[in-house]
């Protein structure tokens, strides 16, 4: 039966051009909210600054309208800095947000063992040394501080869930990531504190996401709890790969949405390419994005990423 109370959401960031791999997690997150009958929100995620493209974000709901995608609502996070300010003063009046001045290096320099990807563990070198942020600016000046998390100790940091896709997930936050950051500067928001205040204040019932956040959803939970907010349903679904194995990028050939747009290359066969990794369809066919909601199903879908070979000679002519 169809549910009129699914949310789900659209969350794109401008730090380059939509390519596969964010429309086939887009295709399954917006497929998932209009099979249940439910609404679809649209976040420009743009706090990235140092990543963000002048005008990427444009350019990126051209793309997904063009490829047949629709949404009830539409937000942009740096048009909300006054939310996330608002909830780092009330961490910060809990004891559960504290300046700290170490620099990625710093934390970097900290790490007990070899360490890959984003994710860093900080020891919390920096709880309790400054009494305000202004001591703590003025000691780094011209460098500011961020903010981090104060992760709480014992049972209460362990968090476990039930992902709709990937299965039960369970990671020791204190213990993994330490105290987390939640904004590089006094007034300013991270991802993780940005996406827990819009998911609840957007009233998001269901996280459809790729699988690469699903180590990054604890601290999002624990940063719920200790603003009182609700936890949303997640759903990680496996990324879009090159041949080595990693996720799409310039070396893999070019994927971008707009390359296919400008080479005359119909948005069905975009979509019809996609479903059928989905198992949705046969591979060859073309389909709308509407027409695929009959079909739609997570059963179907494999959970090993999903590979391209070559993105340059994807539907050549």
């Amino acid at each position: 039966m169809a549910s009129a109370t699914y949310v789900g959401r659209l969350a794109p960031s401008p730090t380059g051009a939509l390519h596969l791999g964010n429309v086939r997690t887009f295709m399954i997150a917006w497929l998932r909210a209009r099979s249940l009958g439910g609404r679809v929100v649209m976040r420009m995620e743009d706090l990235d600054h140092p990543r963000d493209k002048a005008g990427a974000d444009a350019a990126a709901v051209a793309d997904l309208r063009w490829l047949g995608f629709d949404w009830d609502e539409e937000y942009v996070q740096s048009k909300r800095k006054d939310l996330y300010r608002e909830a780092i003063s009330r961490l910060e009046s809990a004891g559960l947000a504290y300046p700290c001045v170490c620099s990625r290096s710093d934390v970097e320099a900290a790490q007990s063992a070899p360490h890959e990807g984003e994710q860093l563990f900080y020891p919390g070198t920096c709880r309790g040394r400054f009494g305000s942020w202004e001591a703590a600016a003025k000691a780094i000046a011209p460098r500011v501080p961020c903010w981090r998390f104060r992760t709480p100790e014992g049972a209460a940091g362990d968090v476990e869930f039930d992902d709709i896709f990937a299965g039960r997930f369970g990671q020791c936050v204190p213990r993994t990531l330490g105290d987390f950051p939640l904004a590089r500067d006094e007034g300013g928001a991270g991802y993780t504190l940005a996406v827990v205040v819009d998911d609840a204040a957007m009233g998001v019932t269901e996280v459809v996401r790729g699988g690469d956040l699903l180590a990054a959803t604890p601290a999002q939970i624990l940063l719920q709890r200790a603003l009182g907010l609700p936890t949303p349903n997640y759903c990680h679904v496996p990324l879009v790969v090159g041949p080595d194995g990693r996720r799409l990028a310039k070396r893999h050939g070019d994927t971008r949405v707009c390359a296919y747009r400008e080479r005359g290359v119909a948005p069905e066969r975009i979509i019809g390419m996609l479903a059928a990794s989905c198992g949705w369809c046969a591979e060859g066919e073309s389909h709308s994005l509407s027409s695929l909601i009959p079909r739609f199903t997570l059963a179907t879908i494999p959970h090993a990423p999903f590979t391209i070979l070559s993105g340059s000679r994807f539907f050549a002519p």
